[in-house]
Order: C-alpha cells, then structure tokens, then sequence
C-alpha cells in the first residue's frame, strides 16, 4: 500500500492551528531557553579564560561570570518549564478536540459501518491511537522547536568565532540526516502495521470478554487462546520491527555526534597551538558542537516517534472519513396516525445477494400486522427499514402518506416503540432505563409502566430497588428480567406505533400471559407490528404476513390462512407441534 502523508500532516497542522496563540508563545518560550542556553558556554568560556595558571586567578572577573552563568541557567530552567506546560495543554486539547470529532462522527455513521467494522476496532482508534498521536505530537512540540533552535543558533554563533571549524561541523551534518531519513522511511510503515493489529487485538478482547458465556459453553477456550495468540504474535512481530528501526537511531547520529566532536577538538586544538583561539574559546567551541549534535539525535527520535503519530492520526481519520448517514431533511413528523405503506421496496445488506425484492405493503392505522416466517426471510429487516436503520435501495416507505426519506430521523423514531428480542440497558439506573425515552416521567408513571410490564416486584427487590444502578450489560438482572424492563419503558411512552421483535421470547410462559394482556390494552388504537417464532402468540393479528426469501408469499388472519393450507399452515402445524 502507498503511503501518502503528507495530507495527513496537513490536517494535524489545521487541528494545531486553532491553538497558535499558544504555540506563538511556547516558540518565543523556546527562544529564550535556547539563547540562554547558548549564551552559558560562552561565560563558561570566558570564566577558563580568567584562571592564569595555578595560583593566578582574576577573581574580581570570574565572580560576576559566575552570577550571570547562574542568573541564564534559571532563564533557561524557568523557560523550559513554561513551554513544557503550554505544550503539554496544546497537545492534550488537540487530542480532545480529536476524539470529540471522532465520536460525534461516530454517532452520525449508518448501521452498516458498524456492522461492517469491530466495535473494538472503533474504540481502539478512538483510544489507543488516540493516546499515541498525543504522545507524539508532545514529543514534536517539545523538542523540534528548541531543537531546530539550537542548531540554527549554534552554526550562528559558531560561525562568528571561527568559520573554519564552523565548516568542519556542517560538512559532518549531512551524516546524520541522511542516517535519520533512512530509518524514518522505514519506520513509518511498521508503526502503521502495529497500530491495525493493535485494533484487532483490542476488537478480539472486546469479542471475547462480551461473549464469555458462549465461549465456555462450547469449550473454545483453547481456540480463543489460540487466536488470541496468533493475534498478539502479530502485534509482538510488528512491534519488535518497529522498535528495531527506531532503535537504530539513536546508535547510529550518536555516532555521526563523536565523530563531529572529535573532528572539532582536533581542529580545535591545532587552531589553540598556532595561537588562533584560546583554551576558553575551544571549550566553548566543543561545548557548542555537543549542543549542536544532540539535536539532531532528539530530532531523529521524534522524527520516529511522528511516524508512529502519522500511523495512529491516519487511522483516526479514516474513521472520521467515514461516508456518514445522508443528511436529515427539516421537516418533522408529527400528529402521526400509523398508516405505513411499503411500494415496491427492495434492499440486500450485500449487493450480489438480494433480500428483499418489490415488496408491497399497506397498513391501515391501528392494524395489528404479524411478520412470520423461516430464520433469514426478511422479517428482522423489515423493521430495520421501517425505523430507518437502514434505507431502501428502491422504492418508497411511507408513514400517514410522508416518505420516511422526507423526515427527520429522530421524529420517525419517535413515534415507534420497539421492543426487540437483544435487550439494550444503559450504564444507569433502573429508573432511568425505565424513563429513557420519556425522561420527563414522573415516579408514579415509572412505577406503573413497571407494574403494567410485570417489573415492579423483581425492582423493589433489588439491593437498591429503582435506584439500583446497572451496567451496560446489567450483569445483575437475568435476561427475562431485562426485557422486562424495556417491555415497561415501552409501556411509559406508548408511542402511535409499535414494534414488537420477539418481545416475551426470554420470559416465563406465566409472565408472559399477564404481560399480553398489557399488550392487548397498548394495542388499542396504534398500529403494531409483530415478529413472532411462536405463531400461537399472533392468532388474534389483524393480518399476517408470511415472508420467504424477502418476499411476502402469503397474507391475511389466521384462519383465512390455515384454510388455504399453505405454507403458513404448515409452519403453524410443525411449531404448535413443537411448542
């Protein structure tokens, strides 16, 4: 794969631009730190020059050199200190600004984005990567600025007192970036390499801490260690290249760094015997190309730790890249009967595999439909559609004569109440789960949506009763209990539609019976539909709809469709039978 970078970089610098106030400032903060930490060998130089010989020192100069060594030592700690600071709020508000981008795109992608990449995967961009690029851009803005300061001001100052050993230092320079460059080119690509597998690892733990239970009920414990294995064996292979490379750096300018400073002693001292510089001048000389050289070996570190933030920023990126949902339009749905008509829709999750084709249906208001059939037809899909979790390929849905394609996405939810066979609870408490789709509600309503969803007595026994907070798993309440209650949370909201995907499937055969006659009296009036494995539950449906291969194949109430003897009959027979 090509690696581009450079529009990469463009956007981190456009995310830094907002904070240039700041860094204007961590600049000049720099500056100072950096002049006075050029400036100390020079009074370091001059203090040398004062000792005569043993016994021969002119005190009443070097003191005061010595104050002022002291008073630019302490402009340079104070300096570092300050720009430290702004750094570090710069970067760290860059990476917040970052993830708030991140996320708040995150909410606005389609289903099919999420169900096409691992929820670890998401979080680890969101996260991991997220505490890499921040790590370095720190690095960038702590030591590329002093450092690409010190060099400047070094050749500066070195060239004023002396061009020839000046010369001598810059034709040694060329080493050390090439020496960089070459490792950086390689480097990029294995940090790249490090931060995709780190995303798998992170979606596969995510995976298999989610599914504990099945994995120990079919014994995988072995071939989820085993894959777990081959996953960190990758990360560990990538990892060990990427540091090996960047690795390299460090040996390699430190190098290239005694060879700079030996070339300048040697000249150096030559230049001190023929009576061109003194001993306190060469002092300075090598003190300046020590300064001079460690920059370039911070430098060659940083430049390896940007391409592990490149690596990390790309990814970021590509998520908040990501095509989001098309756009709502302004109008609202309001005073909604609950007549839907579906004309000629047709949609397939992939696209050499089709779906649903040309299906046609009208809902009367009130109407209580019925959607059954085999596993795979299409029933769970059509609700998908209806709520707009996923939108038509061709044809139009329709809702009190308005294209749900017309609306805004958030006023077609809410007029539907879906309570689904996979149970959603939020990290909060019961009451609040109970009220999140009416969080004006009052307790006496929260209480009797419980009471009406047959939750009320499992709560008050809770250690905290509605008080009692849950996870996002809710690892506390058994599965029939959860659907409990969002079966209450439907009842306290009682919007003019319904969805009802397989709604008592995790309750009790006793409970059930009660819940159904809540049901019965939530029916009345809205228009419900109805996804149902146990067929006796829907006998009473105004129409039922028998779906096969995404199309509806049979339609119309119970015993109209068991005198016609067709497949729905036969499906009845065979799950009576069962059940």
């Amino acid at each position: 794969m090509k690696l581009n970078r450079k529009p990469t970089l463009r956007r981190i610098l456009r995310l830094v631009g907002a904070y240039r106030f700041r860094i204007t400032v961590s600049l000049l903060l720099a500056a100072i730190a950096v002049a006075a930490t050029l400036y100390i060998p020079i009074l370091v130089g001059r203090a040398i020059d004062t000792i005569v010989g043993a016994g021969s020192v002119e005190f009443s100069a070097l003191l005061p050199l010595l104050w002022r060594i002291a008073l630019f030592a302490a402009v340079n700690g104070l300096s570092q200190w300050c720009m430290h600071l702004l750094n570090n709020r710069v970067a760290f508000r860059v990476v917040r600004d970052l993830r708030n981008c991140a996320m708040a795109h995150l909410e606005r992608l389609p289903l099919s984005y999420l169900d096409a990449h691992a929820a670890g995967d998401s979080v680890s961009r969101i996260i991991s990567d997220a505490d890499q690029f921040a790590d370095g851009l720190l690095l960038g803005f702590s030591q590329l600025f002093t450092g690409v300061l010190t060099i400047l001001g070094t050749l500066v100052l070195m060239f004023s007192i002396n061009y020839k050993i000046a010369l001598t230092v810059m034709l040694l320079t060329p080493l050390s970036l090439f020496a960089a460059r070459f490792i950086a080119r390689r480097t990029f690509a294995m940090f790249q390499k490090q931060s995709e597998t780190r995303g798998r690892l992170t979606a596969f733990i995510e995976e298999m801490i989610g599914s504990k239970r099945v994995v120990n009920a079919f014994a995988r414990e072995d071939a989820a260690t085993e894959e777990f294995n081959e996953i960190n064996g990758d990360y560990a292979k990538f990892s060990l290249r990427a540091i090996f490379f960047s690795s390299l750096t460090n040996p390699t300018t430190r190098f290239v760094n005694a060879l700079v400073y030996a070339a300048v002693a040697l000249v150096g001292a030559l230049a001190v015997i023929d009576g061109g510089l003194t001993v306190g001048i060469l002092t300075c000389f090598l003190s300046y190309a020590n300064q001079y050289t460690k920059p370039f070996n911070e430098i060659s570190g940083v430049i390896t730790e940007l391409q592990n933030a490149l690596a990390c920023a790309e990814r970021i990126f590509a998520l908040i890249d990501a095509p989001e949902e098309t756009p709502d339009p302004d109008a609202v749905l309001q005073n909604v009967a609950g007549r839907v008509d579906l004309d000629q829709v047709s949609f397939s999750y992939v696209p050499e595999r089709p779906l649903i084709e040309h299906l046609d249906l009208h809902v009367a208001p009130g109407s209580r439909i019925a959607i059954v059939g085999p596993t795979g037809c299409g029933k769970t899909t059509l609700v998908n559609l209806l709520m707009r979790f996923y939108d038509v390929q061709s044809g139009t849905i329709r809702v009190d004569g308005s294209p749900i394609t017309s609306v805004t996405r958030e006023s077609l939810r809410a007029n539907f109440g879906m309570v689904l066979q996979d149970t959603w609870l939020k990290a909060a408490t019961v009451r609040e789960n109970i009220a999140l789709g009416n969080p004006d509600a009052t307790e006496e309503e929260i209480i009797a949506a419980a009471k009406a969803a047959h939750a009320d007595g499992f709560i008050r026994s809770l250690p905290q009763g509605y008080d009692t907070p849950l996870t996002d798993d809710a690892g506390v309440l058994s599965v029939g209990q959860k659907q409990l209650l969002c079966i209450a949370r439907v009842l306290l909201c009682l919007p003019p539609m319904l969805i009802l995907d397989e709604a008592t499937s995790s309750i009790d055969t006793r409970t059930e019976q009660k819940i159904q006659q809540a049901f019965t009296r939530m029916m009345q009036g809205r228009t419900v539909f109805i996804v149902a494995h146990r067929l006796t539950t829907i006998k009473d449906a105004d129409l039922i709809l028998v779906m096969q291969d995404g199309k509806v194949v049979e339609q119309g109430d119970h015993a109209h469709l068991m005198r016609t003897g067709g497949f729905y009959a036969e499906l009845y027979r065979s799950r009576t039978a069962q059940e």
